[in-house]
């Protein structure tokens, strides 16, 4: 049985968070003794990949919460971040620093990760005294992915096939086709970029936690494909019930998808309807 966590415990703290500006000082709502068990089902393991959906609020407090219990339980290693490039990290500062330092650290970038959404993440690592990593591929590195061909080779064809299927219909169908290759190879080189940061921070005996969209950490087309060798990974989806239907039945009816894309699908209450795609039909023109 599915254990769900409590709402009024849930819903009391998000109101709190709402009302105070200081939200990230706050400790967040302790996982549940089912929800620790289920948790704990994956480990031990040298990288903890959890994938997310970015505009559900239920994931960054999922993410929160598993950095305070590894970290409270001297587990955690490291937490490495999609949501900032690599070369950047917080290692050198102290516990006690101010989010504008750990900001600057980690060279982060507001309009695109809301700090809002990401920092109490950010800042329950740093506070711990855990290194927080960026993990992304810089953005100075673009070009030179998107002609990159040698990227091609790193997925098995019928997985770069799922992933230009992907950057194409998550585009809603509005890019060319001369883009949807060098795109995906983006997607493979930002995959591997987090991968190398996952490997490089491993510890014995300890825990590196990555933080990124579910479409990067799926086994067969994601992070996984690129860890090292040595690195044993286990994979944690957050779902908000609706996707979590959608990505299923794609499953069944998707010959590309993984057998097992997860090791372990956590589902949350439902995201807020949104049309993401007459979002973008806004601001990019039809596919020619």
């Amino acid at each position: 049985m599915r254990h769900r966590p409590a709402p009024l415990r849930t819903a009391a703290y998000g109101l709190l968070c709402a009302t105070l500006t200081a939200c990230a000082t706050l400790p967040a709502p302790p996982l549940t003794p089912p929800e620790s068990e289920r948790l704990g089902s994956l480990l031990p393991a040298d990288a903890l990949l959890i994938g997310e959906q970015h505009d559900a609020p239920a994931h960054q407090q999922l993410e929160r919460q598993v950095v305070q219990w590894l970290a409270d339980r001297g587990a955690l290693a490291a937490v490495a971040m999609e949501m900032a490039e690599r070369g950047h990290s917080t290692a050198d500062l102290p516990r006690a620093a101010s989010a504008t330092q750990v900001r600057r650290a980690l060279a982060w970038d507001d309009a695109g990760w809301p700090w809002k959404r990401y920092g109490p993440v950010v800042m329950t690592a740093v506070r711990a005294g855990v290194p927080v990593l960026g993990a992304n591929l810089p953005r100075s590195g673009l070009r030179a992915a998107m002609q990159n061909a040698t990227l091609d080779q790193l997925l098995a064809p019928p997985m770069l096939a799922e992933q230009e299927r992907r950057i194409r219909e998550g585009h809603c169908n509005l890019l060319p086709d001369r883009q949807i290759r060098p795109m995906a190879r983006v997607q493979i080189a930002r995959d591997q970029a987090m991968a190398e940061t996952v490997s490089a921070a491993r510890q014995p005996g300890r825990t590196v936690l990555l933080v990124a969209g579910n479409g990067h950490v799926q086994r067969g087309l994601g992070v996984p494909v690129h860890l090292s060798k040595e690195t044993r990974s286990k994979v944690l989806s957050a779902q908000s019930e609706s996707a979590q239907a959608a990505t299923e039945n794609r499953a069944l009816s998707n010959t590309a998808q993984p057998a097992e894309a997860a090791d372990l699908r956590w589902p949350t209450p439902p995201a807020p309807p949104r049309d993401h795609c007459a979002e973008l039909r806004q601001v990019m023109p039809a596919a020619r």
